[in-house]
């Protein structure tokens, strides 16, 4: 029996929006995704976004629940981004975190207090070891 591959941890923009609203919830149906999203999407659009999320990438599960279903996380924003970061790293600087952050760092949109908050971080890191 052959293993099943490892879910795609990828997520598309629209899967990010979506997932987004269910992690702050905890828990949604359809139409409370719909209601939330900061911007219009189709019904059905976010009904096979969600299908997507749990049968192809599996970040969420889906229950019963009367006529409808349920959507919970199951996992969160953190292994999310910590995959699409090492993704990031990997496509645009050869897996170099450290050009990554450089980047981020040398852009116009990180403003004062945002390279304070930074600095703060690292020096907590190196308190650590």
């Amino acid at each position: 029996m052959s293993e099943s591959p490892m879910p795609e941890r990828r997520l598309t923009r629209c899967e990010m929006e979506v997932m987004d609203v269910v992690w702050r919830k905890g828990r949604a149906t359809v139409q409370e995704v719909v209601d939330a999203l900061d911007r219009s999407l189709a019904y059905t659009t976010v009904m096979t976004t969600l299908k997507i999320l749990d049968e192809k990438r599996h970040v969420v599960r889906r229950t019963k629940h009367g006529r409808a279903y349920v959507y919970q996380p199951v996992v969160s924003r953190d292994e999310i981004g910590r995959t699409m970061i090492e993704e990031l790293a990997d496509c645009l600087f050869r897996g170099s975190t450290k050009s990554l952050v450089l980047k981020l760092i040398e852009s116009e949109t990180m403003s004062p207090a945002e390279r304070d908050e930074l600095r703060l971080a690292i020096l907590k890191l190196e308190g650590k070891q």
